[in-house]
């Protein structure tokens, strides 16, 4: 089908193909993967990409940063808000929608560098008559509050009536296709009419009552601008308000349908406020029109791209995947709201409840510590804010200091589901969030990323330190003292490889708990010499003496590694006396396939595992190990790695990359950038892949063009670009300045821009003095710190 509209502006607004991603054709049982990876947020709110008219196979979601609740005693979860899109036209009650009538063309398509998803779609009824509706939907990234949708219909070969229904359906639920887990998180509370076909629903969450409002305007009009309908009426069904509409149309005549959408909750304004909120700011949208909301929104967009694309010049389909894992993660940014953090499955679905796992500081915290350093101090702070919720934490299982939960939500209390859907049998399996206590050491290393990329001293001495502190202290209580091997130990663990669930001494969990002591002990010396006065508040607060920091020094010092930490290192202990089984076969996404003799009930009893703990740390602490051992855990484990976590890709591309393995590593980093857009994995309709996202972001900068920041604090470039790419260019946020980068094989070129285009930098302390050196290799900034 042809990609031109019968519409100049529509052309005139498309991007280039560079920017586009296409759905070609309507097959119903494509519609969710394709709801996901059409998702478009703005970091406020996030809507699946469904049609507006409905169909069959959809999974509503709309989900608002932030907005969580537990009702019918379920393990909190985001909510699945009132679903906003509806929009269904009627020939003489005859329903024109893909399902229902004879489909003669349809495409949809996604355009990156606007945030705005396009369709054209050609349908026939049963009477032969045929009809075009073309069109835009966009949620704004100047107002987030503000959303909208645009048609274009034409009757092709008919004159006659149009009915519309303009729906707000707070019928939507959570775990919809799961009768164990579905639930209703809210109930409606006002549903009203306002007059002028305007809409609006209000919703309360069950337990927290959190307030949703939601309100919707429908416009119809001729080419002229000119209001066609000629009756109307507004009715509420159940949770539902629908604005009706009748209006006439003559063959070839086109005429405009315009949606406009506004939701506030009770998180931006108190409770009595929120349909205020709504009416004003619906009023306001509706004189200024969606044209100037829509060229408002394209605007924030082209900044945010010149500070975040990737261009891959030789290689047009590794070029778009990556533009499309940059995008999912600029949707996912919440630059103004520090008590909200990501999702692992982004904004784009509701699976894993929309809590945040330990992706956020692992894959996620380095492309927005580069590109939009702001956003980046919000996921940090976000850690401090839930830093109480953590201590809770500790305390109820028999620790001290900081255990921070496995999943994630508004409290910092652990909100993880008892029971998990088994990867081979499908069975549900008791589960036990207690004992993925490595997310712990990935807060207090997200802390450290964040300071050392950005040196912002204020957040490190004022909220950083205390998190370190705490999540030491957390490690000296958690493990355990063998007198035996005058050794300490940490028992009945489950390490990133989530195929082990109740091992001992995991050699991640081991080695990061170790650092993290250590990287507490430097700060609180550092803090001492440095910033005494910083120090000693917060050694006050937390009641943090030098006996304890001796203490933790000793133990630090004894923690046991299985197998050492030179050469062939056991993931965990008892490890290598698991059956050992290799990979030998990959799918046509270069996916592993089982192999044929491990029995689906056996493979926790084998050596296969998920993901590769052991290589993990090697490449979050490279200068810790050297260049052979990691050269021989690499060889090892990647022959055992299934690669069924949409984690492990990335990881395996960079550590291959790193190690020379350059066909290897391209393959990875092509399985983690297209694990949605070709649903390698099987699973994008759940929700968008965003630590794989992230993860192909580091693939491409931190290992394709070798950027990373060196022991001194400066950065530096060793390329390693795939031998049919003939550049990578792409822009970072350094101290303050936007660099544009242009690696080709043999050389490096960097441009230095006086600011960024957007103050993505604000608040944070991007000067030059130095005023103190800082342990984690880069030298502090002036800040209201100093």
């Amino acid at each position: 089908m042809e990609s031109k509209f019968t519409i100049d502006k529509l052309n005139d607004l498309l991007s280039g193909e560079r920017w586009l991603i296409h759905q070609d054709g309507y097959r119903s049982e494509e519609n969710r993967v394709y709801e996901t990876n059409f998702t478009l947020a703005n970091g406020y709110l996030g809507t699946r990409g469904l049609l507006e008219e409905g169909a069959r196979n959809e999974y509503p979601g709309n989900f608002i940063a932030g907005v969580f609740d537990e009702a019918d005693g379920m393990s909190k979860s985001i909510v699945n808000t009132p679903n906003w899109l509806g929009l269904r036209l009627y020939i003489v009650n005859h329903p024109l929608t893909p399902d229902a009538c004879q489909v003669v063309g349809s495409k949809r398509t996604l355009d990156m560098q606007k945030s705005v998803l396009f369709r054209q779609l050609t349908i026939k009824d049963e009477e032969g008559r045929e009809t075009l509706i073309e069109g835009y939907r966009f949620l704004s990234r100047s107002d987030v509050h503000r959303a909208a949708i645009k048609w274009y219909v034409t009757p092709l070969n008919y004159d006659g009536l149009l009915m519309l229904e303009s729906i707000l359906d707070g019928s939507v639920v959570n775990d919809r296709d799961t009768p164990r887990l579905r639930v209703k998180l809210f109930r409606i509370v006002e549903n009203v009419d306002l007059g002028k076909r305007v809409c609006y629903l209000e919703a309360a969450t069950k337990t927290q009552d959190t307030r949703i409002g939601v309100g919707a305007i429908t416009r119809v009009r001729d080419g002229a601008g000119e209001d066609i309908v000629k009756f109307s009426r507004l009715a509420a069904f159940g949770e539902r308000r629908m604005a009706y509409s009748e209006f006439d149309v003559a063959q070839g005549q086109t005429v405009e349908i315009e949606k406009l959408v506004v939701t506030y909750t009770s998180r931006d304004v108190a409770k009595p406020d929120v349909k205020k909120a709504v009416v004003e700011n619906l009023d306001q949208f509706a004189a200024e029109g969606v044209a100037a909301e829509l060229n408002r929104h394209v605007n924030v967009y082209r900044r945010l791209w010149r500070m975040a694309d990737v261009q891959v010049a030789g290689d047009e389909r590794a070029d778009k995947a990556l533009r499309f894992s940059i995008f999912q993660l600029m949707n996912v940014a919440n630059e103004n709201d520090p008590t909200v953090n990501v999702g692992a499955k982004g904004l784009h679905g509701d699976f894993y409840k929309g809590q945040t796992f330990w992706d956020t500081e692992i894959y996620l915290l380095p492309f927005f510590a580069y590109t939009w350093p702001a956003v980046a101090r919000n996921l940090v702070m976000y850690r401090y804010l839930m830093l109480d919720g953590a201590r809770k934490n500790a305390a109820e299982n028999g620790y001290q200091g900081a255990m921070y939960p496995w999943n994630s939500a508004d409290t910092g209390e652990e909100e993880s589901a008892r029971w998990a859907l088994d990867i081979r049998s499908g069975e549900l399996t008791p589960w036990y969030p207690e004992r993925e206590v490595h997310i712990v050491a990935a807060v207090a290393y997200g802390v450290h990323e964040y300071c050392r990329i950005t040196q912002d001293t204020d957040f490190l001495l004022n909220y950083g330190a205390e998190i370190l502190f705490e999540t030491a202290r957390f490690w000296a209580s958690r493990l355990e003292y063998d007198a035996a091997h005058d050794r300490y130990e940490i028992t009945n663990v489950i390490g990133p490889d989530e195929f082990h669930l109740h091992v001992d001494n995991n050699f991640y969990t081991n080695y990061l708990a170790g650092w993290n002591m250590r990287r507490a002990l430097e700060l609180a010396e550092m803090m001492e010499q440095e910033y005494p006065s910083f120090y000693a508040e917060v050694a006050a607060k937390i009641d943090l003496g030098d006996s304890e920091l001796e203490s933790w020094q000793e133990i630090q010092q004894k923690i046991v590694y299985p197998g050492g930490t030179t050469g062939l290192i056991e993931q965990f202990e008892g490890y290598f006396d698991l059956e050992d089984h290799v990979i030998e076969e990959y799918d046509e996404h270069n996916v592993p396939i089982w192999p044929e003799e491990v029995e689906p009930s056996e493979y926790r009893q084998t050596q296969l595992i998920k993901q590769p703990d052991v290589v993990m740390v090697q490449l979050l602490l490279p200068n810790e190990f050297d260049e052979e051992t990691k050269r021989i855990d690499y060889e090892y484990y990647e022959r055992r790695t299934m690669q069924l976590s949409s984690l492990s890709s990335s990881a395996s591309a960079l550590a291959g990359l790193r190690l020379g393995y350059d066909s290897r590593a391209y393959q990875a980093f092509l399985r983690a950038a297209e694990v949605d857009l070709a649903d390698n994995l099987g699973n994008a309709e759940l929700g968008v892949h965003i630590a794989a996202a992230g993860g192909t972001w580091q693939v491409a900068i931190l290992g394709f063009a070798g950027m990373g920041v060196d022991q001194v604090g400066e950065l530096r470039f060793e390329p390693r670009l795939p031998e049919h790419w003939d550049s990578l260019t792409f822009q970072v946020v350094w101290r303050g300045s936007l660099l544009d980068v242009r690696v080709e094989k043999d050389e490096v070129e960097v441009e230095v821009s006086s600011r960024p285009p957007l103050a993505l930098a604000e608040g944070l302390p991007v000067g030059s003095a130095s005023i103190g050196k800082m342990p984690f290799g880069f030298n502090a900034s002036d800040s209201k710190a100093g």
